[in-house]
Formats: structure tokens, sequence, C-alpha cells
């Protein structure tokens, strides 16, 4: 049922032709990693809490295709550290384990969708047991991020005002510690945040209207003193 809910809820929101094509990716992908991703969620149990969801995005999970897609553009960088923020179930981690990635991280706000991608995280750990990963329920805007963080995940997970607080603490990071660092940005509706902080787009795809990724890049060269 899973299956056929999100076929409907994608034909509805997108159209047939898109919901078919993410349908067979996603029973083989579930299969392949053997994991537990499909679906989408309103965040109506977050709202329930009282937490505020006013800047975030429904969850829906990057289609496998395009996951490995990008993994595969991105095996040549040698990653050893990716963060995902809205990281959901898990899906982008536990496919950036089969890319040899050892090192993830996922923070949400939602505590319930944290759970889920433990399980799944666990799962994936025993096939390759050399990965090392943490989910933290957290709050995107006052993230500190991890200085060994070399590549950050997002699937447009909050609109713009969540996304230049992000990019901030992003920057800080920087510049407390200079590095090169990719940022893999799906459906990046707000990409000209990024670049307007001295990223560069090194790679760009989009495949029947809505699935698009981009693929940024910052190196210390890029950096403006703030002293």
């Amino acid at each position: 049922m899973k299956y056929l809910n999100y076929f409907f809820y994608i034909a509805t929101n997108w159209d047939i032709r898109i919901a078919w094509y993410i349908l067979i990716n996603e029973i083989r992908g579930e299969k392949k990693y053997g994991i537990n991703t499909t679906g989408k969620d309103d965040l109506q149990h977050v709202e329930e809490k009282g937490i505020d969801i006013e800047h975030a995005t429904i969850y829906m999970p990057a289609s496998y295709d395009l996951l490995e897609e990008i993994f595969t553009q991105l095996s040549s960088k040698k990653i050893k550290h990716l963060l995902d923020i809205g990281c959901g179930k898990g899906r982008a981690l536990c496919v950036a384990a089969h890319y040899n990635i050892t090192k993830l991280t996922g923070i949400d706000f939602s505590k319930e969708l944290c759970i889920a991608a433990e399980k799944n995280l666990t799962q994936t750990k025993e096939k390759i047991p050399t990965i090392d990963w943490e989910i933290l329920n957290n709050d995107a805007f006052y993230f500190d991020i991890p200085a060994t963080v070399d590549c950050i995940f997002m699937f447009n997970p909050f609109d713009e005002v969540i996304m230049e607080g992000v990019v901030e603490n992003i920057m800080i990071s920087l510049g407390e510690t200079p590095r090169k660092l990719y940022v893999v940005y799906v459906n990046p509706l707000n990409k000209e945040i990024l670049l307007g902080n001295g990223f560069t787009e090194i790679y760009y795809t989009k495949k029947l209207k809505y699935l698009e990724v981009s693929i940024l890049e910052f190196t210390p060269k890029n950096s403006i003193s703030t002293k």
C-alpha cells in the first residue's frame, strides 16, 4: 500500500508519467538497499507537539536513481563525512554508505523520522560494518556544522528563511576550519544563497521537469576574510 499511496500522491501533485518513473525506482531501490524509506510525511505530528513547521517542507525522499547519479559524480571527490540536513528516514545516508562514504550524520527536527532513519542505518551497517553513523533530532537553524564535514546533502527541506540561517552556519564553520566543501542540493529553489556566499556550481541535472539537483563546491580561496 505504501507504494500505491506514494504513486497517487505524486500523480496528483505532479503528473502520472513522473509517478510511474518514481514508483519503479522506489520498488527497485528499496529492494536493492534493504531499507524502508518510501512515502511522504506532511509533518503534522510535529506541529501537534507545538513545533513550528511554518518554514519546513514535507518529507519526500530523493529518487534512488538521482541519488546514485549524485554519489557517482562525487566518487572522485573522496568524501569522508556526509551531513544530511533534513535527513528524513535516512535514504541518502544509506545510499551514500554504498559509495564508500563511511562517516554519516543526519539531522531532522522530527523525532519520528529520526527513529526511522536509525532503523534504516542500523540495517545498512549490518551490510557495511565500516560505517560510522549518527542521527540527531535537531533544528537545522541552530545546528553547528562539524569541522569534519566535507559534504552536505539537502533535499529542499525548508524555505529561504531557514536556508539563510543554515548557510550562515556553513560559512561560520568554513571560517573556523577552512576546507573544501561540497553541497548536494536537490530541488535547489534557494541555490542563489549558496552562490552568493562563494560556492560554485560544478554539476547540474534535471529530469522530467521536477527531478533536479545541483552540486556546489566551496574552496578556501573563495572565502572572504571577516577579520
